[in-house]
């Protein structure tokens, strides 16, 4: 697949990583739809990206409003090739809190945005995608989920997170599997600690601190590097249901 001809959706497209794909995308020519819950800062990263970027408002957790925005994000683009899932909420709480256990409305909420989100975007997409016409190899789209290292060693706090992004690392191959009949490809991103908004509004000291547990390079990632994998991943068709790291070799530790 070639990123230049790309037509991407790109959930949580407003800020963070799925900024930086979406930046990166249009800069070597492809299309891209940001989707976001955040209407003002929506708009103004799809005009700072240029014309080739539209934003549409979209709760991903709310199936009709998740297929009417990819119907509306084809129309405009004249399909979709790419779905990259960025969308997500941090969801951090102790079960047993100062304040007593952990809600279960929290929980669930954590679930209905980053998992159940990701399958409806998913589904919507690729009921979309299974009509493109294929390319020289049978491809017809890709999808790429969010997960995270803590898919692998969740932290303390993190219960309701780690179920989330080991769901998605979970659900990858059974739906590569799936669409493999349709010329679709699945894969997920695990990154590690990277200077994404939440990360930036952190004292100077504690970024530093951050990075230096990254055994190599001893820094935040970049979101740009993860934009660059979204390419690599997009490019090789061979790249299929598999959960990718992109964390420096860091293990994250219990807190």
């Amino acid at each position: 697949m070639d990123i230049t001809q790309a037509r991407a959706v790109v959930t949580g497209g407003a800020s963070g990583l799925g900024n930086a794909v979406a930046r990166h995308i249009a800069v070597r020519g492809g299309q891209v739809t940001l989707v976001d819950i955040q209407e003002g800062p929506g708009q103004a990263a799809a005009a700072a990206i240029g014309p080739q970027a539209r934003f549409l408002r979209c709760d991903v957790s709310s199936e009709a409003e998740v297929n009417a925005t990819m119907d509306a994000a084809a129309a405009a683009m004249g399909g979709i090739d790419l779905l990259v899932n960025c969308a997500g909420v941090i969801g951090a709480a102790r079960v047993l809190g100062r304040n007593g256990p952990m809600a279960g409305e929290f929980f669930a909420r954590v679930v209905q945005i980053n998992l159940i989100g990701t399958f409806l975007c998913d589904k919507a997409a690729a009921a979309i995608m299974q009509r493109n016409t294929p390319n020289a190899d049978g491809e017809r789209g890709v999808i790429i989920h969010t997960s995270s290292v803590a898919a692998f060693e969740g932290q303390i706090g993190q219960a309701a997170y780690t179920a989330t992004k080991a769901g998605l690392s979970g659900m990858t191959l059974p739906l590569a599997r799936e669409f493999a009949a349709f010329g679709i490809r699945v894969l997920s991103i695990a990154p590690g600690i990277f200077h994404t908004p939440m990360v930036g509004g952190l004292p100077a000291d504690v970024q530093a601190s951050l990075g230096a547990q990254v055994p190599f390079p001893s820094r935040l990632g970049r979101p740009e590097e993860y934009a660059q994998l979204v390419e690599s991943i997009y490019s090789i068709a061979m790249l299929n249901g598999e959960t990718i790291r992109l964390d420096g070799a860091i293990r994250m530790q219990p807190k």
